[in-house]
């Protein structure tokens, strides 16, 4: 059997959603386990293995539409045909259309309204969430951002995850108040919190209900990939949908 997270968020009932971990799959070597990436180096007819026990296990009603994730900030709108294409977020409003972003050490962001009439999932490294991919996920919606929940999955955590000077400097050029998402650690480098640097913009544009932050990748090689950890790794998946 496969491990699943399950987010404790107070989403509306006809929204689903499910995080894995690298638990239950039949990857070997460095992919070790539910390896969902097949753009990493690992053998095809396992990842697709994988990817069938996901949408068997945790009972997804269609096969989820997987993008080309480049860390940017295009939101791909997602339905039935066609293909989800390159983005690094993800939305739906079609019940059955499963939403979903790869990530081992990067942040997964779920929103919903409080209707239950849109989802989104967001794959949020340091660069797309400079770029702005959060905000663009949240402009999908019709909703004022005090309408959307957001929750926020497993990442590199604050104590690992560490930055050079130019990455500090983008954020605090765009907004002063991020200097406290990052500790200074050994000369020219910091340890940034890509929590509360997500919290923050949240925040910013108006969404204050956030569940969730607080799994980090980097320390529990049982649980999850971490590519900073590990270089060559497997790839974890945050899926969202809307039921009828």
């Amino acid at each position: 059997m496969i491990e699943l997270i399950i987010p404790d968020w107070p989403a509306p009932n006809r929204v689903r959603a499910v995080i894995t971990t690298r638990s239950g799959g039949v990857s070997g070597g460095p992919y070790l386990g539910l390896n969902l990436g097949d753009h990493v180096g690992d053998d095809a007819h396992r990842v697709a293995e994988n990817r069938a026990r996901l949408r068997s296990q945790a009972s997804l009603p269609a096969e989820p539409r997987w993008l080309n994730q480049v860390h940017g900030c295009a939101v791909a709108q997602c339905g039935f045909n066609g293909p989800a294409g390159t983005a690094d977020a993800a939305t739906a409003v079609e019940a059955g259309v499963v939403c979903a972003v790869l990530t081992a050490d990067c942040l997964p962001v779920l929103l919903c309204n409080r209707q239950g009439s849109r989802v989104a999932v967001v794959h949020a490294g340091w660069r797309g969430l400079a770029a702005g991919v959060i905000e663009a996920a949240i402009s999908a919606f019709d909703d004022h951002p005090s309408e959307i929940l957001a929750w926020l999955g497993p990442a590199i955590g604050p104590k690992a995850f560490e930055v050079g000077t130019e990455v500090r400097t983008r954020f605090v050029e765009g907004c002063p108040s991020d200097a406290s998402c990052f500790q200074a650690h050994r000369t020219g480098h910091w340890l940034a919190d890509i929590y509360r640097l997500a919290r923050n913009r949240l925040n910013r544009v108006g969404l204050l209900d956030i569940s969730g932050g607080g799994d980090c990748t980097f320390s529990d090689p049982e649980r999850f990939y971490s590519f900073r950890r590990d270089g060559i790794t497997g790839r974890m998946a945050t899926l969202i949908w809307l039921t009828e």
